[in-house]
């Protein structure tokens, strides 16, 4: 199961704004073995999911969950097209959030992200 994670400070915390997150952390993670080590991906501005117009391949295709502190509804519906799940929280150390959602544990409510919100009202108009 590929899961990326929306990260800042050199890959060391849960980004918020996925859209708009350049870093991320990639793991193929198997049931009942390790944690293997993060891949670290960085989008270029064309490969950001909120400027993304899906006309070619992009590094993150095939990734089954998303995980991100904050994500607008534009961002969501864009992933799932894509096939994926958008996980939100308000842990901020990827590995801990991997864990939990490998071992089945319900992750912290996120913080409020005030990007969130302006996201909210751009999809409101958006004709996606």
């Amino acid at each position: 199961m590929k899961i990326a994670v929306a990260t800042k400070d050199n890959w060391s915390k849960v980004s918020g704004h996925a859209g708009q997150t350049s870093d991320w952390l990639l793991f193929d993670c198997n049931p009942g073995l390790a944690i293997p080590a993060g891949h670290r991906i960085q989008l270029s501005k064309e490969q950001l999911p909120h400027h993304f117009k899906d006309d070619e391949p992009h590094p993150l295709h095939g990734v089954e969950i998303f995980v991100a502190a904050s994500a607008g509804d534009g961002y969501v519906r864009h992933m799932q097209k894509w096939g994926a799940q958008v996980l939100l929280t308000g842990e901020e150390d990827p590995i801990q959030a991997l864990k939990k959602i490998l071992n089945g544990e319900a992750l912290p409510d996120t913080r409020f992200d005030i990007t969130t919100t302006l996201c909210k009202i751009r999809d409101l108009f958006s004709k996606q």
